[in-house]
């Protein structure tokens, strides 16, 4: 593949930790698809990241050949997007060292998301996890990216980023592109089915609180039935009605009914009637992915066709970035 000259980058990514979800698909994954001919996308497999907490050696190889079957069989072409592995392009470890020197400790301690790992995983607060935000940095700069994905908890995330690309850029001069959060409209924030006020999670130890993208169609539908709601039995999204507004906006994305619609619907029926068919909607909605996973992962040599292609070209194009940033600090480089 290659990329246009005239298009904008995206680069976006998710780590193959933990089983993906109904909020990675229908927040994020399910949307990246409307990009691919608007912009040069990027859509890394996050592997690097992951390490941050331990995985299981195994689990982590074999999560990491799912995640990219879920990416294609979400709508991502690989002939337009460009699709790897991030420890498959060594130049993501190698600029992060770099971007390390230029990142201050005192924004380093700033960010929630070590606080929020530091505190779930108190035995092990290691650098990587201190200092992930400086990969994260060099995941994106390495390939001129524009545009990052992202959801609102996510902005903190760019604004290191663009802070310690900018004082690289004071100092040497132009040299990285300033990325910008890109919030599609589209995106849509799932919550836990069973604490609709949290985000659903692929980490939550709650096998009810998620539903996952391979589940079952009556593992689903189980979920939904044990969804926490109300003691209402009125289907309205309202103000108050976090779990119900929850299930009204997967059934939304499902259906693509309006609210208005969807009240008018189960108008004088419980909230069983309307649990069920969220489940069903959801069930059916995630079946053609499903099918279509399971029939990629039946097909190893041809994924790992993609990832050897993707890291290919995804080495060109970031070798290109390391080399003028090695030359500006310094380095000294044969010819």
């Amino acid at each position: 593949m290659e990329f246009s000259n005239d298009k904008k980058i995206v680069f976006s990514g998710v780590q193959p930790s933990g089983n993906l979800t109904l909020g990675n698909y229908l927040g994020a994954i399910k949307n990246w698809k409307t990009l691919q001919d608007e912009y040069n996308c990027i859509y890394c497999v996050v592997d690097m990241h992951a390490i941050t907490v331990r995985q299981d050696p195994a689990e982590l190889r074999r999560r990491t050949l799912e995640t990219l079957a879920i990416y294609i069989a979400s709508g991502l072409d690989p002939k337009e997007n460009l699709l790897f592995v991030q420890s498959h392009v060594p130049a993501h470890a190698q600029l992060a060292w770099v971007l390390d020197c230029y990142t201050m400790f005192g924004e380093l301690s700033r960010m929630t998301q070590f606080k929020d790992k530091s505190a779930k995983n108190a035995q092990n607060i290691n650098a990587g996890l201190f200092t992930y935000p400086s990969l994260m940095a060099a995941d994106i700069l390495l390939y001129k990216t524009a545009l990052v994905p992202v959801g609102v908890d996510q902005k903190q995330h760019i604004e290191i980023t663009r802070d310690v690309a900018e004082r690289f850029n004071q100092i040497y001069g132009e040299t990285f592109v300033i990325p910008e959060p890109y919030m599609p409209k589209t995106g849509t924030k799932i919550f836990s089915l069973a604490e609709p006020t949290k985000k659903m999670s692929k980490s939550d130890e709650n096998e009810n609180a998620s539903i996952k993208l391979l589940d079952t169609k009556d593992a689903i539908i189980r979920k939904f039935k044990r969804a926490v709601t109300d003691s209402d039995t009125c289907v309205k999204y309202a103000e108050g009605k976090d779990g119900i507004n929850n299930l009204m906006t997967i059934y939304s994305c499902f259906t693509s009914k309006s609210m208005e619609e969807i009240e008018k619907e189960f108008d004088g029926r419980g909230y069983g009637d309307f649990k069920l068919a969220v489940g069903e909607a959801c069930a059916d909605g995630l079946a053609p992915l499903q099918a279509e996973y399971a029939r990629l992962m039946a097909d190893k040599g041809y994924l790992e066709s993609i990832l050897k292609e993707g890291a290919s070209y995804a080495s060109y194009l970031a070798s290109k970035t390391l080399s003028k940033v090695y030359r500006k600090i310094g380095f000294y480089q044969t010819k």
